[in-house]
């Protein structure tokens, strides 16, 4: 080190004049004495001056000893040994006493400072090197501060004073270390401490851009500045701030990590609020101000007035309906505004732009009269019906009653949609409660007024399904004219549980006039009427006691459905699904059944599986015993014929009848059986 080289050129020049002193007497000088050899004393003074040689030059310890070790031993030596002092040590240096070792050591150590590590203290600077800058203290020794805790100070100079901050006493080499950074980074903290429980404004300096926010140096200690925090307005260009130099608040400290929160729009919102407060001050409701569009919102727009905002609600931006602030206002816009309402505590304008204009109710045309034919657009659908805005600031309701001539419900939200136009007729008109009903369908004439004509009852028609109810299917003859088809007139034949399983909404599907009620607008429609009733026919085909081949296709604890031919449905009960084997019959089998019950009125007929196989069992026994009657009327036939031709009968005779006997006797046991 630099400051290493400086003390061994000055321990060098020590250790050369102390030398010049010690060396020995020319030739000359030792003939001009009156002894042949050096005096003791001027040996002790050669010693001495190699002692100081040594306590000079530490580095040159070894050679400084070897020559005090020559100089004793070959200097000439006037005494004996006994007469040497030994009160002088092997380094010919003189013991002091203990009362003279202490005031020494408490002259000596009065000229140096006490310090302590962390320590805080002025210096001035005495060295500069290429890597560091050397400090004196008033320490033993000087310490050394880089150069790169210097960045902040261009030209530095000799002589200056600075604070520096005690690292270590002594480091692994024997040095005092100091650093700048470490005592500026503490001063710092100290005033930013102060700042923060004061409340004054500081300076720093962006240096750097970070996760969400910008790096600040405050009197050389890093510090965080949020992005949100750097303005009132959104940033999102944080490279614009970096470099620059600008006033902040501290916001938040944490004293455990020494870590700080400054804002720049703390700054800016404080002077903003003073605007307020003499801004609002003067306000009056009723006043007409100008300003500028800040943010456009969902909910309306804040205005600039001149350092304190409004909000304009989007409510009273227009006499007519707004969707979106946007589609009027676009940031930047400037523009004239009345103040509606305001609040001094809570510091709020409310602002109005329609109110700058009559309202649309007061300058009503002429022709918009009760039966008017108008032309509206669709600005609201609700449940009940839409409104048309007949011009910015008028609307009118339709009611889903007004839609159409049909009897049956409609949903507006179904029918109307948004921006859609649409003509209807002024029904009533209240200037004063600004209400309006219109109609659009009585646009056209009331077709009901002429039902009879068009649709006569017994008249086929056409029609679209428009609704399903699990109790029938709606249908649209025409607009405003419909009717129901109820579940049970869909057909003959088969029975649904739900209309949904014959037809869907949209279909087609061809009709009969049933029935006429023009009171209540309905019409009874029917499908299966297009057809012959096929239940008179289906009574010759299937009798009672008639076996036919039919599929189970539901099934449930009290029954099963049973699909016969010509599409036609029984019930079977569960008594009577009972196989021969002891089974019960199950889903999608095919079997044999019996026609138990056929009522054409209720368009029901009832079957049994059991029946089929119980009736085969009892017909087997009929024919057997049919069969056994005939063998016995048969037998008995032979024996009157054998009787008849014999007149007496031998013991040959008597035999064969009494086979014939014994033959006809298990006959009639067999018919018994």
């Amino acid at each position: 080190m630099e400051e290493q080289t400086i003390q061994n050129q000055t321990n060098e020049e020590s250790t050369k004049n102390v030398h010049e002193e010690a060396q020995p007497a020319t030739p000359q000088e030792h003939n001009d004495s009156t002894t042949p050899q050096a005096s003791t004393e001027e040996t002790a003074q050669n010693v001495d001056a190699d002692t100081a040689h040594e306590l000079a030059q530490p580095a040159h310890e070894e050679a400084a000893q070897s020559r005090r070790q020559r100089a004793y031993y070959e200097a000439p030596s006037a005494t004996e040994h006994d007469d040497f002092d030994w009160s002088v040590d092997k380094r010919n240096v003189a013991s002091y006493g203990k009362e003279d070792r202490v005031k020494l050591e408490v002259i000596y150590d009065s000229t140096f400072k006490t310090i302590e590590e962390s320590e805080l203290l002025r210096g001035t600077i005495v060295g500069i090197t290429k890597t560091d800058v050397i400090i004196n203290i008033g320490f033993k020794s000087d310490g050394l501060v880089s150069l790169n805790e210097f960045r902040d100070m261009p030209e530095v100079k000799i002589g200056e004073d600075i604070e520096v901050m005690v690292v270590e006493k002594e480091d692994r080499h024997g040095h005092l270390h100091l650093s700048r950074k470490l005592a500026r980074q503490l001063r710092a903290w100290q005033k930013i401490v102060d700042f923060y429980k004061t409340g004054e404004v500081v300076t720093g300096t962006i240096t750097s851009k970070t996760k969400g926010g910008l790096i600040v140096d405050v009197y050389g200690l890093e510090t965080f500045l949020p992005g949100s925090q750097i303005d009132v307005k959104p940033v999102t260009d944080y490279d614009q701030y970096v470099g620059k130099t600008m006033d902040f608040k501290v916001v938040k400290i944490n004293e455990t990590i020494r870590n700080a929160v400054v804002s720049h729009k703390a700054l800016i919102e404080s002077d903003i609020e003073q605007q307020r407060s003499v801004i609002i001050s003067q306000l009056e409701k009723g006043q007409v101000l100008e300003g500028t569009v800040k943010n456009v919102t969902d909910f309306g727009a804040f205005i600039d007035l001149g350092g304190v905002d409004g909000l304009l609600y989007i409510t009273d931006i227009s006499w007519g309906r707004v969707t979106h602030p946007s589609e009027v206002l676009e940031n930047g816009q400037k523009l004239n505004v009345v103040v509606l309402d305001f609040d001094d505590e809570k510091k709020r304008i409310s602002l109005g732009l329609k109110q700058l204009t009559p309202h649309p109710w007061d300058n009503l045309p002429a022709e918009i009269v009760e039966g008017a034919h108008i032309k509206g657009k669709v600005v609201n659908i609700e449940d009940y019906g839409a409104f048309l805005e007949i011009m910015p600031g008028v609307e009118g309701l339709v009611h889903v009653s007004e839609i159409t001539w049909s009897s049956q419900p409609i949903n507006a939200k179904e029918f109307f949609k948004m921006g859609e136009e649409f003509e209807a007729v002024v029904v009533t008109l209240d200037k004063d409660e600004r209400k309006m009903s219109l109609s659009i369908k009585q646009m056209t004439e009331d077709p009901w007024d002429t039902i009879e004509n068009r649709f006569p009852v017994d008249s086929r028609h056409n029609g679209v399904v428009k609704n399903i109810t699990p109790y029938g299917v709606f249908v649209e003859l025409q607009t405003g004219i419909g009717g129901m088809i109820h579940i049970s007139d869909l057909s003959w034949i088969k029975r649904y549980n739900h209309p949904s399983e014959f037809v869907k909404v949209g279909d087609n599907i061809e009709v009969m006039i049933l029935s006429i009620d023009k009171e209540n607008r309905k019409l009874a429609l029917g499908h299966k009427q297009l057809e012959e009733d096929p239940w008179n026919t289906f009574e010759t085909i299937f009798p009672i006691g008639s076996i036919h081949e039919g599929s189970v296709t539901r099934k449930d604890d009290k029954g099963a459905s049973v699909q016969l031919q010509y599409g036609l449905e029984a019930y079977a009960p569960a008594r009577h699904l009972r196989k021969e084997d002891g089974e019960n019959v199950e889903v999608d089998e095919t079997l044999p059944f019996m026609i138990i019950e056929f009522d054409r009125n209720d368009k029901r007929i009832m079957v049994s599986h059991s029946k089929v196989w119980e009736q085969g069992k009892v017909e087997e026994k009929e024919s057997q015993k049919k069969e056994a009657a005939a063998e016995s009327d048969k037998t008995k036939k032979a024996v009157k014929n054998i009787q008849s031709k014999v007149e007496k009968p031998t013991l040959g005779d008597l035999g064969a009848l009494a086979a014939l006997k014994d033959k006809m006797k298990k006959a009639e046991e067999g018919d018994g059986q």
